[in-house]
């Protein structure tokens, strides 16, 4: 018989197949594999990208040129414009607006076929850096109430290009899922008085057998309430609420530990695709940040999310986390 598992954060239930687990060489799932052409994210082709926002860059070179090490451009089809005013409005009883935001690509290093774990640890850091200098500088927009840093790599996973970028949206609200997260963790520290993903590390640190990496400031762990096979977030252990708030002896570790921890997912699973979120708190005043706690998920693109999940709001795990763990800390 499996197990139903509930996440203490949204109360979200979980069933976790505990009795006949998924190996990993069991999943049938769709590899990455580059087929080159003509990429506007490489060296030469800035031309063909809007003009960089931000870049780190060799200061002899110019901007819109090579020489970069890290450069953020506007997305080429924005899902939502940053010129404009919201002018929230109702139709009925229906509630709308004017697509008020900001949407970034951030191109990691000119390098095509490099994803995270084949980079140098001095590159992670700059583009990690980067992170949080465009975080930080779209947060001085007082129309933008909440900030997703996301990553799509590979085609399974949403990535139209596969030269590997991060994408950065600016919202004028906060969206539902993070509003869950918020409001779960408000509901525990309220109850408590403690951070519920503080009590969460404690409670990893203490058990053990879920936790792939540790470093001075990060863990890296399969959620005990995982929604998919393998996957996996990375937390501060020092209780923060913003992402854009890391310190650079903190971006050491963070690209260490990520750097690792990818590079074990992809030594169990070739050419596999995933996403990874960056989860902080809304900014603007929009919430205390004092019983919130940011973090990174990665979700590998191992099963499909079918009826069943949209039906119920369940998801269906086949390999329990304490058996991906293991796997990902024997590579």
């Amino acid at each position: 018989m499996g197990e139903l598992r509930r996440d203490p954060v949204v109360g979200r239930w979980v069933i976790v197949d505990t009795d006949h687990p998924n190996k990993p060489e069991d999943f049938k799932y769709e590899q990455n594999i580059n087929k080159g052409g003509l990429c506007p994210f490489c060296y030469g082709n800035e031309f063909m990208t809007p003009p960089e926002i931000s870049c780190f860059r060799d200061p002899s070179t110019s901007a819109n040129s090579p020489g970069w090490q890290v450069r953020v451009v506007a997305n080429k089809f924005p899902a939502l414009q940053i010129e404009g005013e919201l002018d929230r409005r109702g139709l009925g009883i229906y509630d709308l607006s004017n697509g008020i935001g900001a949407h970034e690509v951030l191109i990691e290093s000119p390098f095509h076929n490099k994803d995270i774990p084949e980079l140098l640890p001095e590159e992670i850091e700059s583009y990690l850096k980067m992170c949080c200098v465009r975080a930080a500088d779209l947060k001085k927009d007082s129309r933008f109430k909440y900030i997703m840093v996301f990553r799509n790599y590979g085609s399974s996973a949403g990535a139209s290009l596969e030269h590997p970028h991060t994408q950065l949206v600016a919202l004028p609200m906060v969206p539902k899922n993070a509003l869950e997260e918020i409001h779960g963790a408000r509901d525990y520290f309220n109850y408590r008085e403690r951070c519920i993903f503080c009590d969460i590390i404690r409670q990893e640190i203490q058990d053990k057998t879920r936790v792939i990496l540790e470093n001075k400031y990060f863990i890296s762990f399969c959620p005990f309430v995982s929604r998919f096979p393998f996957e996996i977030m990375i937390t501060p252990k020092q209780h923060s609420g913003y992402f854009c708030h890391i310190s650079a002896e903190e971006i050491v570790a963070l690209a260490q530990i990520l750097k690792e921890t990818l590079a074990k997912l992809k030594k169990v699973f070739l050419n596999l695709s995933y996403n990874y979120i960056i989860h902080s708190a809304p900014i603007n005043g929009e919430v205390d940040v004092e019983y919130y706690h940011w973090h990174l998920e990665i979700m590998p693109k191992l099963t499909q999310v079918a009826g069943f999940e949209w039906g119920t709001g369940f998801y269906l795990d086949p390999t329990s986390p304490e058996l991906a763990a293991q796997y990902l800390k024997k590579v």
